[in-house]
């Protein structure tokens, strides 16, 4: 193949605006204004898209995001709501609902508060 039968056209800079502006005024000259709208229409969609979808995971985040103590240890971590996790400190496995952390617990397990009793001898 001959390398040079093929030369590349480089356009920069002012020319490359006059270029352009010269294409865009020669389609809306034979009544193709409506693709070159197009072509805005969907240069401005790829531009706002983003940041719509960084807002609409804030808003998501703001309303599923729990930070909240285990209820085991009391270290605070946060979770999404309706989700399982592991607390990082005790490793307890924990199920956040109605923005709250629970244990897992399996059915027919007790829940104990163990008290510390100081011991007094009385003497007969």
């Amino acid at each position: 193949m001959n390398q040079n039968s093929f030369r590349s056209i480089q356009i920069s800079g002012f020319g490359f605006w006059l270029t352009l502006l010269a294409i865009v005024w020669l389609l809306s000259s034979i009544g193709l204004g409506w693709l070159v709208k197009s072509v805005f229409v969907l240069i401005g969609i790829i531009l706002l898209m983003p940041v719509v979808a960084f807002l609409g995971f804030r808003w998501w985040l703001k309303r599923n995001l729990v930070i909240d103590r285990c209820p085991v240890c009391g270290y605070e971590s946060a979770g999404i709501n309706n989700t399982q996790l592991r607390c990082p400190s005790c490793s307890e496995p924990l199920k956040v609902e109605h923005k709250h952390f629970h244990r897992l617990t399996p059915p027919g397990t007790v829940d104990v508060d163990a008290i510390d009793v100081t011991v007094k001898q009385i003497e007969d």
